[in-house]
């Protein structure tokens, strides 16, 4: 019988080892990112309104970006359909206060539940592919989820809808955010869903770092490793692959409420857009460094940077990303952070476990 992989770092036999994970660098980094969550939660009090926009797009592209990586760069699930659930999510929202007459706010954690619980079937359905299948069959799935959606009436058929000014003028907490800077309710609306995005982004990276560190992330490595090998020591490859599924479905329905609350309409071809949920993610992921939690944050930002630089350009601006990618492909594989870390032997969130001998005559003392 196959013996399961040690789900926990072994206990210290006599002083003789420790088992350690954090890094010098690491405790300091964890107190600058307090710091720095604690002052991002301010910024509404002095950050102008374009900046809480791109800080906005920062915050939902990074958190859905790490998602894309904790599957493909470790449960080698290489998906070109996240854009299901993150239409799916701007949808359900949209549902929920329009049809279901919700709060806006309160909505969001809701649809973001609807599609977790949505992608479990879907997930029966995509596990029985593999490989280059498996991302065809994501992608066609995100297709008729467009095509089904383009027919829902109440939502606005093919062209998409608005949502009304009634149903976003009472949001939850809108009159306190107003009072409280001061600013219309626009702007306090602003403010919400920027918070609202700043919680997603703190929630997936604790939520992929955890991960990392817990047993599961134990069994990732294995699987990242060697699938086979994994197997053959008694790891539930499928079963912690299926996990991952479900759990970047979740961040991905997030990631859309809040962007289609945002922008107030949504549509099929805007909600299920392979560019703009799944190209560009891929991009952020491949600049930044895969099987990384530092990666797709830097390859967001860099992303939201040069969008803002070159978007005058007009079809220059595509371009520019296609040759960056490659570049970056070319010239650094394991991406931006990827590289930097392995030359610098700094990582910001340490994931594997280091193994501290003592010396036979320290422990003859």
């Amino acid at each position: 019988m196959s013996q399961p992989i040690p789900t926990a770092a072994p206990e210290p036999v006599a002083g003789r080892y420790t088992v350690r994970v954090a890094t010098r660098t690491s405790r300091i980094f964890t107190v600058i990112a307090l710091a720095l969550v604690a002052v991002l939660v301010f910024a509404p009090a002095f950050a102008s309104r374009p900046m809480l926009q791109d800080l906005i797009l920062v915050f939902l592209l990074a958190s859905l970006a790490l998602c894309w990586n904790l599957m493909a760069g470790y449960a080698g699930l290489i998906s070109v359909g996240q854009q299901a659930f993150v239409g799916l999510g701007g949808y359900a929202l949209f549902a929920l206060i329009i049809v279901g007459g919700f709060d806006p706010l309160l909505s969001i954690p809701v649809a973001a539940i609807i599609v977790a619980l949505l992608s479990i079937p879907v997930g029966s359905l995509v596990f029985r592919m593999q490989g280059a299948y498996f991302a065809v069959v994501t992608w066609v799935v995100a297709e008729v989820f467009r095509l089904l959606l383009a027919q829902w009436r109440e939502l606005g058929g093919g062209t998409g809808t608005s949502l009304p000014r009634s149903a976003t003028g009472d949001m939850f907490g809108l009159e306190f955010v107003s009072e409280l800077f001061g600013v219309r309710s626009a702007a306090a609306r602003e403010i919400i869903i920027y918070w609202a995005a700043l919680f997603t982004i703190v929630l997936v990276v604790g939520g992929c770092y955890y991960l990392l560190r817990s047993r599961v992330g134990l069994a990732l490595r294995a699987i990242k490793d060697g699938e086979v090998a994994a197997q053959s020591v008694g790891v539930s490859t499928t079963r912690i692959k299926f996990a991952i599924y479900v759990f970047a479905a979740f961040c991905a329905g997030l990631v859309g409420a809040i962007y289609f609350l945002q922008t107030s309409r949504i549509s099929p071809d805007a909600a299920f857009s392979l560019l703009d949920w799944t190209a560009y993610i891929i991009f952020i992921v491949v600049i930044g460094g895969l099987a990384t939690i530092e990666g797709p944050i830097i390859g967001a930002i860099l992303f939201v940077l040069l969008r803002n630089a070159l978007s005058g350009y007009g079809p220059w601006y595509l371009i520019v990303l296609g040759a960056l990618g490659i570049a970056v492909m070319l010239l650094a594989p394991k991406g931006i952070w990827g590289n930097f870390s392995q030359f610098t032997g700094i990582h910001l969130f340490p994931t594997r476990r280091r193994l501290d001998i003592g010396s036979a005559k320290e422990q003859n003392k």
